[in-house]
């Protein structure tokens, strides 16, 4: 089968088609015959910095959506031919993938198989970081860094679906900003945002702040908050060294920090993660909403994907293309 792998750390240029042994599912695994494979900048960071990569050479790629080719010993309630999407801990560029089963979920009806390879990261996440993690309350003002990026893109149609009075969203250049205001953002930032949130809320702050970037980014979100408002870090895009955060911050108006990670749950507690997608999936499923597909690539041209989303000009979700043409 074919896979799309590196051998050493670096740009776009680093991604290799090879050819590889298809893979069997071990206990408490399904092999999966792939058909599209989000995108995610997850994917870029283990390429160029080694993020999660336990060694080289390493086939990227998290999520995907296919039907099962096979099922290993102790696995139930997943059968062979049926269509899923599955989160995996890389391998996902390739004709066929493994999952463990517990991170495999069947598509819900009318959710077709390109849709299907955005939600197992996409959905569950902006869903966890509004409602589990940042316990939204209807009224409340929002801000979300990476407004037009795929968990930007649904954050914004959550976050109003919730309730939300206001939602500002943070990006990087005025075409951005132009297609998350469809996707449920009163306003849209570009660039500096903490002055501007300021004005926005007559000098109050938002309630909520999300924020996949870190580093100053992280500084100016926490800056941005009202009175006992929540920030929640889900990334550190920005490789920025590790943050802290204590006293002097917090104490004087009530602040609150937490954090997320989709494959940290994936690894700790997933009965969480899936009745966390599973309440996820109903929005997508009942038209709550979309998850624009805004740019597909073949599989051996991976490579190209990485430079779009690596160029900051991006919006929506990426995907490669591995069988998805020949299933439709």
């Amino acid at each position: 089968m074919r896979t799309v792998e590196f051998q050493e750390y670096g740009g776009p240029e680093v991604l290799r088609v090879t050819e590889a042994k298809v893979p069997d599912p071990g206990p408490g695994q399904v092999s999966i015959d792939v058909a599209y494979v989000g995108v995610n900048f997850a994917d870029l960071k283990a390429r160029s910095e080694g993020y999660r990569v336990p060694a080289l050479p390493f086939v990227p790629g998290l999520e995907v959506s296919g039907r099962i080719r096979a099922v290993g010993p102790d696995v139930t309630g997943l059968r062979v031919g049926q269509e899923v999407t599955a989160l995996t801990e890389g391998g996902a560029y390739a004709e066929v993938t493994v999952a463990d089963a517990v991170t495999v979920f069947p598509l819900p009806d009318g959710i077709g198989l390109r849709t299907g390879a955005g939600l197992p990261t996409v959905l569950p996440t902006a869903y966890a970081l509004l409602h589990t993690v940042g316990r939204i309350r209807p009224g409340e003002t929002v801000l979300v860094q990476g407004a037009a990026g795929g968990v930007g893109t649904v954050l914004g149609q959550l976050a109003k679906a919730a309730g939300a009075g206001t939602v500002y969203g943070v990006v990087s250049g005025p075409a951005k900003a132009e297609y998350a205001l469809g996707n449920g953002y009163d306003e849209v930032f570009v660039g500096s945002f903490t002055d501007e949130v300021r004005a926005a809320t007559g000098g109050r702050g938002v309630d909520l702040a999300l924020d996949p970037v870190g580093g100053e980014t992280l500084r100016g979100s926490l800056a941005s908050l009202a009175p006992f408002g929540r920030l929640v870090s889900f990334g550190n895009a920005s490789s920025a060294e590790p943050w802290t955060v204590g006293q002097p911050e917090l104490y004087p108006t009530g602040l609150s920090v937490s954090g997320f990670s989709i494959l940290g749950l994936a690894k700790t507690a997933p009965a969480a993660l899936r009745d966390i997608a599973s309440r996820a999936f109903e929005t997508v499923a009942d038209g709550t909403v979309s998850l624009p597909v805004t740019a597909e690539f073949a599989l051996e041209d991976a490579a190209e994907a990485h430079t779009l989303m690596g160029s900051r000009t991006s919006t929506g979700k990426l995907l490669l293309r591995v069988a998805g043409s020949q299933w439709s």
